[in-house]
């Protein structure tokens, strides 16, 4: 058995590398390195340099020009760093051609590496952490001749040395692919459980939302503030890897499901999208879409497009939406809060942990819902207590009273249902 609990030995002294490329906004770079920081940071690990370098075109062998790679490595050294971060995606030879230039003293890993890393951490449920392995596995097994590397100052140019290391190798990548394969059946499995789940949930058709956004956005004390859940709700990148749905009502009554998800991220590995869909098909299912930017954060309409870009992948950019604009206690730079509300004039300014603008919040979910069902007041009689039921199973009933006619309903009645209370409509 492979073990995936540490990609990489502990890194003591990481030097970040930015790459900036001919058309990049000014500032998105050291934007990008900022968040690549902070990463870092929630492994614990420590920052000795900070360096972004500018090139025109990617070089295959480095990524960045051979002038470069010695620059780096030279401050490297000097900063008494044992590892480079790149900010850029590496292929497997591109880490390996940075490795063998530093003659082996120093660790080079990846964006990718890092947030596979976090996301292993905060893995706290079964189908997480089978999603998450996976996409370890995914990302470690074209990177198996670096890990295996010591085995090339070990063996001293003998065949019959060379030979054990490469069989060594073979056997780790055969177990790799196995269970690669065994993950992929039983993440099959809890995605037929999940859709066995929403198809119980189904029978009683209760509207939902999906609260949906960048990562550290607000999503779950969101989630907490509608349904007084207690959700973690801790100040950190991908707090919450696991879908949490809760039940509410709406200030009409009408029940409602919400459920947090992942958050996103900018440079989200492609192979992290794909593993998590099973989570995230909760955003495809849903009603309509929550979609929750930090208003405080000068990036925040960079987190917005990035939303939207992942929610196109999953093809569920074209629900219908409520954009809000979260931690406005935080304050809003001035020019940024005015061009927010130009460029989104429908999103409603929250803050989750105060409460302020929640009842504008409510009142659009209210609006959303007026397409999933309809506001009656319905007298039904007495001998149709199985219409009475169904409503009940349908959530639609907000109040109910007997009467010498039958019962009185108040309640948003679903679509599928309108054909037959229409003739118990107290207004026609």
């Amino acid at each position: 058995m492979i073990d995936t609990d540490d990609l990489n030995p502990m890194i003591r002294r990481a030097c970040l590398l930015g790459v900036e490329r001919p058309g990049m906004k000014s500032g998105e770079a050291e934007s990008l390195l900022d968040e690549l920081e902070e990463l870092a940071s929630n492994l614990g690990i420590g920052m000795g340099l900070r360096k972004i370098v500018r090139i025109r075109e990617p070089q295959a062998a480095f990524l960045l020009g051979t002038g470069k790679v010695k620059e780096v490595l030279e401050e490297v050294a000097r900063e008494e760093c044992d590892s480079i971060i790149f900010d850029e995606e590496l292929t497997p030879a591109q880490q390996r051609n940075w490795e063998r230039e530093a003659g082996g003293k120093i660790l080079v890993i990846d964006r990718q590496e890092i947030i596979l890393d976090i996301f292993n951490s905060r893995a706290s449920t079964k189908e997480a952490s089978l999603q998450v392995e996976l996409a370890r596995l995914e990302y470690m097994l074209p990177r198996m001749k670096r890990a295996w590397s010591h085995l090339d100052r070990q063996r001293g140019g003998g065949a019959v040395q060379r030979d054990a290391g490469e069989t060594q190798l073979e056997m780790d990548q055969r177990l790799i692919r196995t269970r690669i394969s065994r993950l992929k059946t039983e993440l099959k499995d809890v995605v037929r459980h999940r859709e066995t789940q929403r198809k119980q949930r189904m029978k009683v058709p209760l509207p939902s939302a999906a609260i949906v956004g960048y990562t550290n956005a607000g999503k779950s004390s969101l989630l907490n503030r509608l349904t007084g859940a207690d959700v973690l709700a801790a100040d950190k990148l991908f707090a919450t890897l696991d879908p949490t749905t809760r039940r509410m009502e709406l200030p009409s009554g009408q029940p409602m499901l919400v459920t947090d998800t992942v958050g996103f991220v900018r440079r989200l590995p492609h192979r992290l999208v794909e593993a998590f869909k099973a989570t995230l098909e909760e955003a495809i299912v849903s009603t309509f879409l929550i979609h929750v930017v930090d208003a405080s954060s000068p990036e925040a309409e960079a987190h917005f497009k990035t939303t939207i870009s992942v929610l196109k992948e999953l093809g569920a950019d074209m629900k219908n939406t409520i954009t809000v604009f979260n931690k406005i206690d935080r304050g809003i730079d001035g020019l940024n809060e005015a061009e927010l509300r130009h460029d989104h004039p429908e999103a409603i300014f929250i803050s989750a942990r105060t409460g302020e603008g929640i009842d504008r919040l409510l009142d659009k979910c209210e609006q959303m819902l007026r397409e999933f069902g309809q506001a009656m007041t319905l007298l039904i009689p007495h001998d149709r207590y199985d219409l009475i039921g169904k409503l009940h199973q349908a959530g639609a009933v907000r109040s109910e009273e007997a009467q010498d006619e039958g019962v009185l309903i108040q309640g948003t009645i679903p679509t599928r249902l309108l054909d037959m209370v229409k003739e118990f409509s107290t207004n026609g």
